[in-house]
């Protein structure tokens, strides 16, 4: 069998900015301001549901998972040629063609409204584009 190499040269900072980058869209993502009302109806969650969450479980792991998301779109990227808009263009192919998709497999499954779908998968679509942009454009 052959041997895999694999050469990365993807900056730690950018990592963490990036993990960083779908921490805050999501908190603008799910506020009342964007679609934080039709999230909460499509899931049905109550104000009251969301308050009485452990807020340091919720946003702790929260980041650690999009610290991981971030490291592995890096190692996808990870070579010298990526750029800003090739980022953007494989973060986006990575929240479309794949998360946005396996999100709406489950969801079906789980019988949840179209509304839920595109919320949550518009989410992450945003997300993975942004974070694509930053860890190519980074370089």
């Amino acid at each position: 069998m052959g041997e895999i190499s694999v050469d990365v040269s993807v900056s730690v900072s950018a990592i963490v900015v990036a993990a960083l980058a779908g921490f805050f869209v999501g908190g603008l993502w799910y506020s009342p301001l964007l679609f934080g009302k039709a999230w909460m109806k499509a899931a049905d969650i109550s104000e009251e549901q969301i308050a009485s969450g452990n807020k340091a479980k919720i946003f702790g792991l929260t980041f650690i998972f999009l610290l991981i998301m971030s490291v592995c779109l890096a190692m996808f990227l990870g070579t010298p040629d990526i750029t800003l808009q090739s980022g953007a263009l494989y973060g986006f192919l990575t929240g479309f063609g794949w998360i946005f998709f396996a999100f709406g497999v489950v969801a079906l499954f789980e019988l949840r409204s179209w509304s839920y779908i595109l919320v949550n998968g518009g989410y992450w679509v945003v997300t993975m584009t942004l974070m694509g942009a930053i860890l190519g454009g980074w370089n």
